[in-house]
């Protein structure tokens, strides 16, 4: 893949597979949980339910040990499990829908994962104690309404990259994972 593969990228499950090497298995449990959630009015199975969201606190550190076990969580290889829901999630799509569900996924890929052919530098001086507070708050709360605010504070604090900056302003969904959020964090 190329950076205007991944640029032009129409296939979630393609664009995962290039990066099975290249991410952590957080960014792809936290993929998991986005198109999971996603899925949940198509799926409404209470066990899928249960298994995003203990997903979700495997992540975070907070799953219980039979959480753990229960859903097989700490598994290698969380890319391939991204994928199988990526598929299931667009298969239980209804048939109109599947082709809108495929351009979401594609929508979650691209905010959780950076477009690796770009490296971004995050300069130490942008971490303001606004920026900061905004991301952090973003990633407790699960609301990401702020990024474009979070874009201006970042720009105050100094900040002229053009992918960090068009990034939080656009209009695509941000969820947990969503990676300017976890530079600013420090995750993974």
């Amino acid at each position: 893949m190329s950076d205007a593969e991944w640029l032009a990228g129409t296939d979630p499950t393609e664009m995962c597979w290039f990066l099975r090497d290249k991410a952590s298995d957080r960014k792809f449990r936290l993929l998991i949980v986005a198109c999971g959630r996603r899925a949940r009015p198509q799926i409404g199975a209470a066990q899928f339910v249960l298994g995003v969201d203990a997903t979700e606190r495997f992540c975070e550190g907070t799953a219980t040990e039979e959480e753990i076990r229960q859903f097989n969580l700490s598994r290698p290889n969380a890319a391939a499990v991204a994928v199988q829901v990526m598929r299931f999630a667009v298969r239980r799509a209804a048939p109109t829908e599947s082709g809108a569900e495929a351009v979401a996924q594609v929508e979650l890929v691209r905010d959780i994962f950076f477009n690796p052919f770009r490296p971004i530098h995050l300069d130490p001086d942008w971490l303001t104690s606004t920026v900061v507070a905004l991301a952090r708050g973003m990633y407790d709360s699960r609301d990401f309404s702020a990024m474009p605010i979070l874009a201006d504070a970042l720009q105050d604090a100094g900040c002229d990259s053009g992918d960090v900056l068009d990034h939080c302003r656009a209009a695509a969904p941000h969820v947990r994972g969503c990676w300017v959020v976890d530079l600013i964090l420090g995750r993974s």
